[in-house]
């Protein structure tokens, strides 16, 4: 990583920059998540501990017994709120899945990792009280987009256990992560992020789940065709290093970037949608053979 330099690194990592249309996009995101929360007035936010960000928002299932679609933001771990992305709910709610999205706190104010015991403390919120909104709490499945993939991918690696005696070892049975970030190293080098995030060589690699053995549960990893070489190459290493009896598929989506990627998980004509709902169940009679045909298949949405 050092060969590089710290411009290099931002040229990689720095997808506001490298992305002209930005602004659009955040403005889409906005009036598409005002729009959802508008379209089911039967959202609540409820507290998951003490912070002021260390809440939900849920989007109670329509019946009983509902699998549970939990999607973690992204914003590089320093930005963005929850309602950004509340647009990605409504077509789950639609198709049978109770939806949460939790908050958490941003670096500076924390560090990376006190981020990552905060979605676990959600996570253990959304086991304990599915139910409670028509969830199923033992069909868990966490999307994220960015660092959200990260965080979802993070949570793979959990052991449940050792939180709390009352989570089952698979609590999170699965993870859909959208451009996400395996390798935390790289972010040292930016001078963009490196003083918010304040990561050490020791904690990049203590948070990076490409540098962790292959969990239990499945992974499918997204990433946008027009994106950066570093996030090809990020989506490319942990499908290499955990392999394909974790690693379900690790698609490649054109003529996407890495904010507009993630439209296409509310899409539910995008093989992305479709991903969705095959980890949560709701087309379940797809094997699992059927799913890397179908990743193999497709270069976009």
């Amino acid at each position: 990583m050092a060969r590089h330099s710290p411009a290099w690194f931002d040229a990689q990592y720095n997808n506001r920059a490298r992305i002209p249309e930005h602004p659009a996009i955040l403005r889409h995101w906005f009036e598409a998540s005002v729009a959802a929360r508008t379209r089911h007035p039967e959202m609540v936010e409820v507290a998951y501990g003490q912070t002021s960000r260390e809440r939900v928002d849920v989007f109670p299932a329509t019946s009983p017994g509902a699998p549970v679609l939990v999607y973690l933001h992204g914003g590089y771990w320093r930005a963005l709120d929850k309602r950004d992305q509340s647009f990605v709910a409504p077509p789950f709610v639609d198709a049978g899945a109770l939806v949460v999205l939790p908050d958490y706190d941003l670096c500076p104010a924390v560090t990376i990792e006190h981020i990552v015991l905060q979605t676990v403390q959600a996570l253990a919120w959304v086991y304990r009280h599915a139910r409670t909104y028509g969830g199923d709490p033992q069909r868990i499945v966490v999307a994220g987009h960015s660092a959200g993939g990260h965080l979802a991918t993070m949570l793979l690696i959990c052991d449940w256990q050792a939180v709390a005696a009352d989570l089952p070892a698979d609590l999170v049975k699965a993870v859909l992560s959208i451009s996400g970030l395996y390798d935390l190293e790289p972010l040292r080098h930016t001078s963009f992020l490196a003083a918010d995030l304040r990561l050490t060589k020791a904690s990049a690699r203590r948070l990076s789940p490409a540098s962790m053995p292959a969990p239990r549960g499945s992974l499918v990893t997204v990433v946008g065709g027009d994106e950066s070489e570093e996030f090809l190459r990020q989506s490319a290493l942990i499908a290499s290093s955990w392999g394909a009896g974790t690693v379900l598929a690790s698609a490649c989506v054109a003529h996407r970037n890495h904010m507009n990627v993630l439209h296409a998980l509310s899409d539910p004509g995008s093989v992305t949608h479709g991903w969705a709902l095959r980890l949560l169940g709701i087309d379940g009679d797809r094997t699992r053979a059927d799913r890397r045909h179908d990743a193999a298949s497709h270069s976009g949405v």
